[in-house]
């Protein structure tokens, strides 16, 4: 079966909108899901959110960072919490701002709460690369950015490529 969905791209709209709880996981969510993490795996990407390809559902799945570690991950209805340690700055992507990278400083721990592709609840903590991937697809849940996290001289840098894909060029 063709996949339907692809990678949404700035400045479309449901980037921006906080995304809705998904109120049941049923056939339907598992279908949203795997279609996540192909779009996630040939996109060489390390985390996607459901409005991302243009689904503004509570929804985010993780994939293998390069080190091999942290499998593929779905994180339904996430809750995160348990932020700890000092802020640290990383340099951040993201597959709907392509070619757009700025440091973007975050919690270096945190805990998350969410429901699996089988509607069953999990708890996991970390204090490791993953916890700042799970803080960058919440984001994504709350319609922010890393260019709204970005430094004002990342800002600055990246001001040309972010009116280009505004611009849709």
């Amino acid at each position: 079966m063709a996949r339907k969905r692809q990678i949404v791209l700035y400045p479309d709209p449901v980037l921006r909108r906080r995304a809705k709880s998904v109120e049941r996981v049923d056939d339907s969510i598992r279908d949203l899901v795997r279609e996540m993490f192909e779009i996630m795996d040939e996109e060489e990407g390390i985390g996607l959110a459901a409005p991302q390809v243009g689904e503004s559902l509570r929804i985010f799945v993780t994939g293998p960072h390069a080190d091999g570690t942290h499998p593929h991950m779905t994180y339904i209805n996430p809750v995160l919490s348990g932020f700890d340690g000092e802020l640290q700055a990383h340099d951040e992507g993201c597959l709907s701002l392509p070619g757009i990278r700025g440091e973007i400083r975050r919690q270096p721990h945190a805990v998350i709460e969410a429901l699996d592709v089988e509607g069953k609840p999990f708890r996991m903590e970390s204090g490791d690369f993953i916890a700042r991937v799970w803080q960058h697809e919440f984001d994504h849940l709350e319609g922010i950015l890393i260019i709204d996290r970005m430094t004002a001289l990342d800002r600055l840098r990246v001001r040309r490529a972010v009116k280009e894909l505004e611009s849709g060029g």
